[in-house]
């Protein structure tokens, strides 16, 4: 297995967070209730699924391993564009989580709702930049000792992380439509 694989993999799981989120802002849009409980589910999932696990491979494996080596101009730009890219998702999700925060003490579902529809504008081109564009393009700088020592790298960092949490916390949403 390449370490892009469960990179990608991860990304599927993702998408169908964001299309959860995405099904519930345009619920709120149309005048619907805040369903509160969800949106900390949403919340608790890109902040410690996507982030933390996902980006956290990333950030601290593929794209540390990256930084030493003597990269295109191309491939260090989106580097660098996807080190912001993973910021700015931190950011939309500390607003989602003051938004709902706010909501509970009658704060206006709206705000979830245009914080929701930027999460699920950005993530999937997020995704794309990186499955599209990137991953398997810089797979090209490493050696094979160096891709299945970031597979290794990846298993000491998802000991820490619960895979199948999330997994069942997507199907657990998804079911309830």
């Amino acid at each position: 297995m390449e370490p892009i694989g469960p990179l990608m993999h991860e990304h599927r799981l993702i998408e169908r967070m964001i299309a959860l989120l995405h099904k519930e802002a345009e619920r709120l849009e149309n005048g619907g209730r805040a369903d509160l409980p969800f949106v900390f589910s949403g919340v608790e999932f890109v902040r410690v699924y996507a982030d933390k696990l996902h980006h956290g491979k990333e950030e601290d494996v593929l794209f540390r391993a990256l930084e030493a080596k003597d990269l295109t101009q191309e491939h260090r730009s989106m580097l660098e564009e996807l080190i912001e890219d993973h910021k700015y998702g931190r950011r939309l999700v500390g607003e989602l989580e003051d938004a709902a925060a706010a909501f509970a003490g009658h704060g206006e579902p709206k705000a979830i709702a245009g914080i929701l529809r930027k999460l699920a504008e950005f993530y999937p081109k997020h995704i794309e930049k990186e499955d599209k564009h990137f991953f398997f393009p810089v797979l090209e700088y490493f050696s094979k000792e160096e891709r299945q020592d970031m597979l290794d790298q990846y298993e000491v960092l998802e000991k820490n992380l619960v895979h199948d949490r999330y997994t069942e916390m997507v199907e657990q949403l998804e079911a309830r439509e």
